[in-house]
Order: structure tokens, then sequence, then C-alpha cells
């Protein structure tokens, strides 16, 4: 192809470079000139254009285009007429859009002239949804090009895999505290994300967490009955030999994969049974935020194969979302989903501090206030309500702190009987529309609201799990956030223990929130360690 500055009694049956205005006349770019235009131009005082000229062996623009999106578009795709260079691609069915990766970038690498963009691989499309579009560069290629790209593309590079219908067998495990309401909105969600891929629940069942009872219903189901397994544990699956996948390699299954590089999603399961693919549920998985159980459950229901390499090769684009239960990738604020369950603060503020010395040391000054007030700011801050403060040792001037920031104060008369006598008084006096609580410790100054919004958000993503703990270079820290279910073993503790004790005994009901705030370590027992405290956290 001739591409140039022409003398304007040259450029007839030239493509015209550039918009060219001759008197009340435009010309458009790619227009094909006549010698009737070549009048217009010379009337209009113009003597030179750029134009571009084929030469023998050329293919004009919309024709290589048209040409290479034929060859291009597979199952599940049609494509619009070519113009000005670009020929799009539709979806024709909605599916998963399924490009050769490899096909793409041996095409694009074939000539600067010849490119092809698509939507991500596995993008979930509806009909008449753009996946892609085949651009000419200049105004015409050589025809070697175009071969040479038609062979790089191979068979039908892109294609739509259209969602299949699917019975779906759904076992849900239970553990002592796990409402069943949970287990309600799980199948609820679920059953959404189904029918929007064309599928449906048939089998429901729920069962205890155990091995021998997950291997008791995998043997009762009936292979001819579903087509796809899920199956949501009442803890998360932390290791190969964890109840689910020891239950299914005992029933004659096969796991396929434990872990996906996609958060949320991390504690994915992807195993076999029957014949039938069977996916071992994450806990994010019960909310309807997209997550990694999404990707793969998408492609099963497009009868798309899933191996372990595949749930490997996720990584790239696998982070969906700030990750709550693990130190934050970057920084910024954690919001709380709108419509999450009410949270509660229950702030122990009774205690004598007898170790601190005469004086109370909630009402100490630390960094120009008292101590209580930081660990109440940080409350006001994050958002929680109720607030419900339980006093005892001077109470009077410990309410007289606390009003500005608490809906109630509730006095605690046994207070030198032990800690566990000022949790039952807060909870006792909990309102019946909390969902779950924080344990405050009034003499924890250094707790941040982030730290407190974490949690919450750790809790709304995983509806299932009964407390949070947060952590600190792997030690346990305070305030833990206890969720309803708990409440009762919370007030039949007794003496000086605390929710702590109640959660190092029940660990698999807990899941660690590991934070980078150093307060979560930081309490003041004695004078001495105020005295520290100016120093810089860890």
């Amino acid at each position: 192809m001739k591409f140039g500055p022409v003398p304007v009694a040259e450029v007839v049956g030239g493509i015209l470079a550039h918009q060219v205005r001759a008197g009340e006349k435009a010309f458009r770019k790619s227009h094909a000139l006549s010698a009737e235009d070549c009048a217009v131009l010379v009337a209009a005082g113009i003597t030179e254009v750029t134009i571009a000229r084929l030469e023998a062996g050329d293919i004009g623009e919309d024709r290589a285009a048209a040409r290479l999106a034929e060859a291009a578009a597979g199952e599940g795709v049609r494509i619009d007429p070519a113009f000005t260079g670009r020929a799009n691609l539709f979806a024709t069915t909605g599916g998963l859009f399924v490009p050769d990766r490899a096909g793409v970038d041996a095409f694009n690498a074939v000539d600067p002239g010849l490119t092809l963009a698509t939507l991500p691989a596995f993008k979930r499309v509806e009909p008449g949804e753009m996946i892609a579009t085949v651009k000419i560069i200049p105004f015409a290629v050589a025809e070697a090009a175009v071969m040479s790209g038609v062979a790089a593309l191979g068979a039908s590079a892109l294609k739509v895999a259209p969602f299949r219908p699917k019975r779906v067998a759904m076992l849900s495990l239970r553990l002592p505290g796990l409402k069943e309401s949970v287990i309600d909105k799980t199948v609820k969600v679920t059953g959404e994300r189904l029918a929007a891929l064309g599928s449906h629940i048939v089998i429901e069942e729920r069962l205890d967490h155990r091995q021998d009872a997950l291997e008791a219903a995998l043997a009762a189901l009936d292979p001819a009955a579903f087509d796809l397994l899920i199956m949501f544990g009442a803890a998360a699956i932390a290791d190969r030999r964890d109840i689910i996948p020891q239950a299914i390699e005992a029933a004659g299954g096969r796991i396929i994969q434990l872990g996906m590089p996609v958060d949320p999603g991390n504690l994915l399961l992807l195993a076999e049974f029957t014949g039938k693919p069977v996916i071992g549920a994450p806990g994010c998985a019960r909310s309807p935020r997209e997550n990694g159980f999404d990707w793969v459950l998408a492609r099963l229901c497009a009868d798309l194969p899933v191996t372990a390499a595949d749930v490997r090769g996720m990584g790239v684009g696998g982070l969906l979302m700030e990750i709550i239960s693990r130190p934050q990738p970057r920084a910024g604020e954690v919001v709380v989903p709108k419509g999450a369950e009410k949270i509660a603060a229950l702030v122990l503020a009774a205690g004598r501090s007898t170790r601190f010395g005469p004086e109370n040391k909630l009402l100490a000054t630390f960094e120009d206030r008292p101590m209580l007030a930081h660990v109440l700011g940080a409350i006001t801050e994050s958002g929680l309500d109720p607030v419900i403060v339980v006093t005892g040792h001077e109470a009077d001037a410990v309410r007289a702190l606390a009003g500005p920031h608490a809906n109630l104060c509730v006095d605690n008369p046994r207070f030198a009987e032990g800690l566990s006598t000022s949790l039952r008084a807060g909870l006792a006096a909990m309102p019946e529309s909390v969902g779950a609580t924080f344990v405050m410790l009034g003499d924890m100054p250094r707790v941040s609201a982030a730290t407190l919004r974490r949690l919450m958000l750790a809790a709304a993503e995983y509806p299932a799990t009964q407390a949070f703990v947060p952590t600190f270079e792997g030690h346990w820290g305070n305030p833990v956030l206890v969720r309803r279910a708990l409440f009762p073993s919370l007030m039949a503790l007794h003496g000086d223990q605390g929710a702590r004790k109640l959660l190092e005994a029940s660990r698999e009901a807990v899941m660690e929130i590991p934070v980078e705030d150093a307060g979560i370590l930081a309490d003041f027992d004695t004078k001495a360690a105020l005295a520290l405290a100016d120093q810089p956290s860890r």
C-alpha cells in the first residue's frame, strides 16, 4: 500500500487518509475519491491531500476485518458488518466467553496492522453483548498477512459456552450454635446463583458436621438424581484431612484441588464423586458477593471441565476485594456492607484494677484523655450500635465519662467476683435485635476503629462463623467479636473468666483475623506499663 500526500489531480481512486472540508462539502476519512470529488477539491482551492492507494496483493480494511472476524468466530458468536476497518463480534447466547488465548496472542503477533481485542477469558456474557473486535490499523493490508492471521487463529478461536441446566444436590453441615436461619439464607443465595445460570437445587439436606454423618449422606445419594454436588461445612475446610475431604474419599470420591488463588474464595474444595463434580464451598459463598466459588460454578454449569491446573491458573485477576481475614494488600478504609446484622459493643469497665493502685486506671490519663475515653472513641468512630458499658467500681465517674458514647450503662454490683459477672450483666441487657457483639476491655486504649471495622466486615462475609479474634504477629488479641449463638455459653462462665477462655476451648468456631494493629495486645495493668505506653508500637 502506498501512503502519503498527493496532488489533487492524481487522487482519483485513492482512499482519503484524513477528513477534508472543501467549501460546504466534507469528505470523511476512508472515503474513496472519485473524479467528481477531485473537481470539488480543486474548486475549493485544495491542491494536495494525503491518500492511501492499494497495490497488488493488498486487501482493503473492511474486507480484511470481515475475513478475520469470520475466522475467529465460533459457537455462540455473530459478526456485525465491517466498517472503517473494524468488525465487532457478539454473543448470541448467555454463557461464558471462551477465547483461545494462545491463538489470540499469535494473531496479534502476525502484523502490527492486525489487532484483535477480547473480553477477559471466562467472563459471563449475555445475548447481544460484544465479546471482541477486529481492527485493521492501516487502510489495507497484504493478503499474505491476512492469511497468516487466519492460520494463527486456528478453528473457532472465540466462542461462548452456553449454560446448561444442572440439577444440584446441596448438603449443609451443622455445628451447635449455627443458626438454621444462616443455612436458610445460604440455600436462598445459592438458589439465586444457580437460577442465574439456568440451574436449580433438587436435593437439599442438613446434617451434623461429622465425617460419619457426611459419609452416610453421600452413600445415600442417588447418582442419577443430580448433576452437581455442593457442600457447605459448618467450619472452613482447613486441610485435606478435614471432615469434608476425608468423607468424600472414604465414600469413593476423589479430591481434585483444595485451595484456590482467588480472594475471597481461597478455601474452596474441588472434587469428584460418582462421576459428578463436587464443590466444597468456602465460607464466603454464603454471601451473594462475587468470589472464587462463582468462577468454578459458572464453568461447571457451562459444561467446561475444571482441573486442578485451571484452578491454580486463576491467580491473575483473582484479587476480587480487600481481604479482611489477613493483612490488607492495600491501604484504605474498610466499608461494612449496608444491611449487615446489628453488631453491638459491650464495654467491660467495672473492675477495681487493684494492680494499678488506688486510682481507677480506666480514668487515668493516657495521651491527654482518660484511658476509657480512647476505647469509647474508637467504638463511636467505627459506628457500632448499640454501645453497652458495664460499670461497677467508681460507677458514677465511669458512667459520667461513658454517657456521651453509650446507649446504656449497666451497673454490676458483683464486679469484685470477677470478669464473668460483668459479662453476664452486659449480655443480659443486650437487645434482641443484636446479632453479635464485641467484648471490649476498657483498659485497651490503642485498639483502632479500623480494626473493629475489619472484624465487622469479616462477620458480614462469613455469617456461619460464630466468633472472630484479631491477631497481631500470630498472637490472639482483643476485642473479640461473638455471635448471639455463643451468648448462653458466655453467660455460663464463672469467676475471672472472660470470652477468651471460651473461644480457646472452641477454636473450630473461631476465625482469626490478622490485623496490623499492635494495640490489640496492649493493656495496662500497672502504672509502670502506662508510663511505657508512649513508646512507639511494635
